[in-house]
């Protein structure tokens, strides 16, 4: 979430940047108090927060955050996304994911965009439209887990790997110059991915992917489609 020229910051920092006063048609969302009301959701709902990474521009206009969920996972952890800004340039977003423990990639399986501007009614509505989100995040972390178990399960051939590497250049998940990055993780790979299943092709591209993510979670959300497809 750094490699745009976003800067790591605790979370008390957080709360001493400066955020732009409130117009008649604008009242932006401190970054803070969206990391306050996701949490809080997450703990009333049952899930317990074991890690938080922060990052903002040098500005302190846009925020990025990923929060690590406590789980029984033995080479990944859910993780939760989180997305603000200070200048209109998008609304507050929350993601549902994964981080590999063993070469640190992160993804996304879900992205939900509150859309909605940063007015005063926003202000009233966020803790409820957070509840929203991140009350069924139970059955979709059991979704989640049973996908990443067909993963693992799942020999996939030369011919579909070729395949499923084109179909993310089609579909805009990579660009042209990820293809032979993707190639090379998948024949020779960097970390420990197992044999050529679809849990080594998954973990190739997010491996390609890495830095972008949490700016555009929907590409790993289209890469669990391609991979789905493949397993399928």
């Amino acid at each position: 979430m750094l490699h745009a020229g976003a800067e790591p910051v605790e979370y008390g920092a957080l709360r001493e940047l400066e955020v732009p006063p409130d117009t008649t048609t604008y009242a932006p969302i401190p970054h803070f108090r969206v990391v306050d009301l996701v949490a809080h959701a997450l703990g009333y709902c049952g899930h317990q927060v074991t890690e938080q990474h922060f990052g903002v521009t040098p500005d302190g206009a846009r925020f990025f955050g990923v929060l690590c969920l406590r789980s029984e996972y033995t080479d990944y952890t859910d993780t939760v996304g989180l997305r603000n800004s200070h200048d209109k340039r998008f609304p507050v977003g929350i993601s549902f994911g994964s981080k590999v423990f063993v070469c640190d990639n992160l993804a996304f399986s879900g992205d939900h965009v509150i859309k909605r501007k940063h007015t005063g009614n926003l202000k009233r509505d966020l803790p409820g439209l957070i509840g929203e989100i991140v009350e069924p995040l139970a059955i979709q972390r059991e979704a989640h887990k049973s996908c990443i178990d067909c993963y693992h399960a799942t020999d996939v051939t030369e011919l579909a790997t070729d395949h499923a590497i084109m179909e993310m250049y089609r579909r805009d998940v990579i660009a042209a110059q990820a293809i032979a990055h993707i190639h090379n993780e998948w024949q020779t790979p960097s970390h420990e991915w197992g044999g050529k299943t679809g849990w080594r092709l998954f973990n190739a591209a997010t491996h390609a992917l890495s830095g972008t993510v949490i700016e555009n979670p929907r590409s790993t959300a289209a890469l669990h489609e391609i991979i789905d497809q493949v397993c399928a």
